[in-house]
């Protein structure tokens, strides 16, 4: 019988929803019994009906391990419209939660900019969008988790139970923790359209002024950027609005970074604006007009990724790949930092998403939260960059990000010395929750999973 606790998990209030909520417990007692006799300890990664979000590498040991199939955990159980929440499987991507929300006036306060971002993914890979200056990123939106132990378990997490540590430490744990099996997060309402309009700064000086003015002023419901150079930033901020003039959509043949350039305003579809970065933030795939008119509307990020790691022995570069990772940085040091990325490593333009420090997230020190003094943080995203000459950029990065009290997402490619990587993420914390939700440790630790395994070390 699964060990389970005394906490009564959020249920569904209809009886659609618990139909589907029947449907999903036989597939939680599915792994959970998988799990429970397996006899070895090696590694064990998932396997998933969407394409993961990572950079995919050449030699990453996900390909080669054992594999537990989470391919069906990709259903929404319920809309619950009365107390604005939604409870899903780990495995439904946002396109889908949108497609159930939308047609009720609701949609998750974070919607992350690919279409097939998963729920669960967005919480183990730390995902934040343009609602996130007011509401922190898209694991402070949600009040519950269901995880699968590695020993076959099933345990109900909150912020405020037995659990709540573990409830914590799943955020940014790219799948090391245990294995989320169900979510409850909160929605907001939402109209039909969305009004964007871009604000055109020539100064750092000035996009950081406006950047706190909104934040300060709460008088817009989404805020993000484009920093074409550090004198051309374009500051992004909008609303849902029930009617519009017209629509733009950027799935085609329009780039919407580069409409960010060339556009005061402009009037997207919800759906749209969600997705406007679908086809790429900065580094845009196809990047040719013709090809995007050829391939453009077959050739979506999830394609694109899918591509990469099929063909990745003959299109990647573990040597010297491709630079594409986010930076987290406190908003006081946010000029500091373009300075110095201007003059070290001049690719732009940059993603700019400010953030609100919700929570001091557990899976960092103690020390580093000792050092941050801002209440706003600002998420820069670098794609597509190539390194040039016998520099390290991604190192390079790391090495700047600890001098300005920031951190860099665990996405890509990590070069951290394993004692500098545990100055930084909190390994108390982890081993705590790990000796509850995986002793034999067969997900690996974070270090290794993200250092090493990636790498096809270990």
């Amino acid at each position: 019988m699964d060990k389970t606790t005394q906490t009564q998990p959020i249920r569904p209030s209809t009886v659609d929803g618990e139909r589907q909520s029947s449907s999903h417990e036989r597939k939680v007692a599915r792994v959970a019994q998988m799990l429970r006799t397996r006899k070895s300890t090696a590694p064990l990664s998932r396997q998933k009906r969407v394409v993961s979000h990572q950079v995919p590498k050449v030699n990453d040991k996900k390909y080669t391990d054992e594999k537990v199939d989470l391919m069906d955990f990709d259903e929404v159980i319920e809309v619950d419209v009365e107390r604005r929440i939604c409870i899903a499987e780990p495995g439904t991507p946002f396109c889908k939660v949108v497609d159930h929300t939308l047609p009720l006036g609701l949609v998750p306060i974070v919607v992350p900019e690919l279409k097939t971002i998963t729920i669960g993914g967005a919480v183990a890979g730390c995902s934040i969008e343009s609602m996130s200056f007011k509401h922190g990123g898209f694991h402070d939106t949600c009040l519950e988790y269901e995880i699968i132990t590695a020993t076959g378990d099933v345990l109900t997490c909150t912020p405020d139970n037995e659990h709540s540590l573990i409830f914590q430490m799943m955020h940014g744990s790219f799948g090391t923790v245990g294995i989320l099996s169900r979510l409850v997060f909160r929605l907001v309402p939402a109209k039909k359209y969305v009004h964007l309009r871009h604000e055109t700064h020539r100064s750092i000086d000035s996009y950081l002024e406006s950047i706190w003015y909104h934040y300060e002023n709460r008088d817009v419901e989404f805020m993000d950027g484009i920093i074409h150079s550090n004198t051309h930033l374009a500051l992004c901020v909008g609303d849902f609005v029930d009617s519009a003039p017209y629509t733009n959509r950027y799935d085609w043949l329009k780039v919407y970074y580069q409409s960010t350039a060339e556009r005061r305003e402009d009037y997207l579809e919800t759906p749209h604006y969600f997705y406007r970065y679908d086809q790429g933030v900065t580094n845009v795939h196809p990047k040719s007009f013709l090809g995007r008119l050829l391939l453009g509307k077959l050739l979506g990020s999830s394609e694109i990724l899918r591509l990469a790691e099929k063909l990745r022995w003959f299109l990647l570069d573990d040597d010297r790949p491709d630079v594409t990772v986010d930076t987290f940085l406190p908003f006081s040091k946010l000029k500091e930092f373009l300075l110095w990325y201007e003059k070290d490593f001049n690719h732009f333009p940059l993603w700019c998403v400010p953030y609100r420090r919700v929570h001091d997230y557990e899976w960092l020190t103690e020390d580093f939260w000792k050092g941050m003094k801002d209440e706003l943080m600002v998420d820069i995203a670098v794609y597509g960059m190539k390194q040039r000459g016998d520099t390290n950029y991604y190192r390079l990065m790391e090495t700047k990000l600890a001098e300005l009290n920031g951190v860099k997402t665990l996405i890509s490619y990590n070069y951290y010395p394993e004692d500098e990587f545990w100055g930084i993420f909190n390994r108390p914390n982890f081993e705590a929750v790990k000796a509850i939700t995986d002793p034999n440790n067969i997900f690996r630790t974070l270090y290794e999973k993200t250092c090493k395994a990636s790498m096809g070390q270990g």
